[in-house]
């Protein structure tokens, strides 16, 4: 699992005037058994869609389709604009941090875009570790208010979204957003969100973690589910990867799964 522990900071992009993003290849693990549902998992700072898809590949979850998509190149304000793979950029990782919300919009619109063309009777899921964890989480909440950051609709039902050491963007507004809209209320209910962080990490500090899952739960999100994991850094564990697979089976409800 070297591709998680070689993460050394979480963020990206450039918020220039640069408008086109042009994302790099995407890997496709396909299901083995029956094809129930397809999850996209996004990976950290960095990375790419191909060792992501190396390590899902691994899981015991045969009825999934895995999309690894891999994020465009850009300079990292967190980086001292050092281009790197990066779904939005990012200057520091804090709440007090200004959110690239164009990147952002743009990495949540290329992820539904691949979504969008999987069967109907398929369930639709996103994941991520660290920056892609940040991104997944940010999908969840532009499904919950059917629209992304930019006013533009989302479309995508999702049914499940992971995120492993990660963090929310726009975490302090997004009470008042959800708010607005009773569709938007029952839409975060029904969502379910397994959030996992170790309280070690060193690069997105555990507390970041444990603040998402408590704002989505205070803005209506009913079914977070958050874990800790003693002694973990900024990278997985197989323990973590199989309660994962454990939870994803049992909320969508794929064969085998002890829901």
């Amino acid at each position: 699992m070297s591709y998680y522990q070689q993460q050394h900071a979480t963020s990206s992009g450039s918020r220039t005037a640069r408008r086109n993003f042009e994302f790099g290849r995407t890997y496709v693990v396909r299901p083995k058994g029956k094809h129930q549902a397809t999850i996209i998992w996004l990976h950290g700072l960095g990375d790419n869609g191909s060792s992501v898809s190396q390590l899902l590949e691994s899981l015991p979850l045969p009825n999934i389709k895995w999309i690894c998509p891999t994020a465009p190149t850009r300079p990292v304000a967190l980086l001292g604009g050092f281009s790197c793979t990066a779904w939005f950029d990012v200057e520091e990782i804090s709440e007090a941090g200004a959110d690239d919300w164009e990147g952002l919009d743009a990495s949540a619109s290329h992820i539904a875009n691949l979504l969008s063309t999987e069967p109907t009777d398929v369930k639709l899921g996103i994941g991520g570790f660290s920056m892609g964890a940040a991104t997944a989480i940010y999908s969840a909440t532009c499904f919950a208010l059917g629209k992304y950051g930019n006013g533009s609709p989302y479309t995508v039902n999702l049914r499940a979204v992971v995120g492993l050491s990660g963090w929310l963007p726009g975490a302090r507004s997004l009470r008042n957003k959800i708010e607005e809209s009773n569709e938007a209320v029952r839409r975060a209910a029904s969502l379910p969100i397994l959030l996992c962080h170790g309280n070690c990490d060193d690069v997105v500090p555990y507390n970041y973690g444990e603040k998402s899952s408590r704002y989505l739960s205070s803005s209506g999100f009913r079914l977070v589910a958050f874990k800790s994991y003693d002694g973990l850094g900024h990278f997985t564990i197989p323990r973590e990867m199989s309660e994962v697979c454990s939870w994803v089976s049992a909320r969508l409800g794929l064969d085998g799964s002890r829901s």
